[in-house]
């Protein structure tokens, strides 16, 4: 009796679901609840890179080759981010949430998915110019290592400087942006004194719990990549890891949508997505 071959959609979504259940029981990083399309293109690009013919050849691979792991994972993280992205937000978080902080003997800032750290810089800028560095902690956290290496260095291409000078002055910013950092004929290298109270560690909101409680959690543009399911594990984390009144920031596309039961939030800055726990 000859088996009927299943459609190529229906096998490719096997493959995938194998290779993610590979990457997780192998390295344990948890990929299952991620919007499949999105990891769809990374895993293809990946597969074309490499010259490989099927995504189980991708799965061979991730199984038997770990420096080819790495390699994955960098595809799969999410890697967008820019220094004072969406000024608006930043305008927002300058004139409306900073005076709700300065009363607090300590500010906690917890950037979540924090990619290669550029919206972290920004926060300890914007902090300094407020006066309140010196009593505020940012940690800055992501599920990829070689992510979280490349924030600690501080060091950025200089070509990109030009959109972040101006991202940082429709946000506010009231110095020549050019006083934060050094550059040599290449990069842009981020003063120390901004990584004072800078806290770098890999943390994955998948699979890690709370780790400390935070005034202000920021995770901007990282759950539109979760299904509603994962949504809803994440926001549990941050809601038990916010203080009374803590703020909750999203990013421009994300919304309080998927959250548990208990979880409420007030609209705090809702055009720029930004909410305060409930007491």
């Amino acid at each position: 009796m000859e088996h009927e071959e299943p459609p190529v959609d229906e096998r490719e979504n096997i493959e995938i679901n194998l290779l993610l259940e590979g990457i997780y029981q192998m390295y344990g990083f948890d990929f299952r609840h991620y919007v499949r399309s999105s990891l769809r293109r990374r895993i293809l690009n990946r597969m074309k890179m490499e010259k490989l013919p099927t995504i189980s050849a991708v799965l061979e691979k991730v199984l038997h080759e770990p420096l080819f792991v790495d390699k994955l994972l960098g595809d799969m993280s999410i890697r967008v981010t820019e220094m004072f992205r969406d000024p608006s937000f930043f305008t927002a978080f300058r004139t409306q949430v900073v005076p709700t902080l300065r009363d607090y003997p300590e500010i906690r800032i917890w950037h979540a998915g924090c990619a290669t750290g550029e919206e972290a810089y920004a926060m300890a800028i914007l902090m300094q110019e407020e006066g309140l560095a010196q009593k505020t902690r940012i940690y800055a956290t992501d599920m990829n290592e070689q992510a979280i290496e490349a924030a600690q260095r501080g060091a950025y291409p200089l070509k990109q400087m030009q959109l972040y000078t101006t991202n940082y002055l429709e946000s506010g910013g009231s110095k020549a942006f050019s006083e934060y950092y050094t550059t040599d004929h290449q990069y842009a290298y981020f003063k120390p004194h901004l990584k004072e109270n800078m806290m770098f560690a890999q943390h994955n909101l998948v699979t890690d719990g709370s780790f400390n409680e935070f005034h202000v959690i920021l995770c901007r543009n990282v759950m539109i990549y979760f299904n509603p399911k994962l949504q809803h594990q994440v926001h549990s984390l941050f809601y038990s890891s916010l203080t009374r009144q803590g703020i909750l920031g999203l990013g421009k596309k994300e919304y309080i949508l998927h959250v548990p039961d208990g979880v409420q939030y007030d609209d705090f800055v809702p055009h720029e997505r930004i909410y305060r726990k409930r007491s």
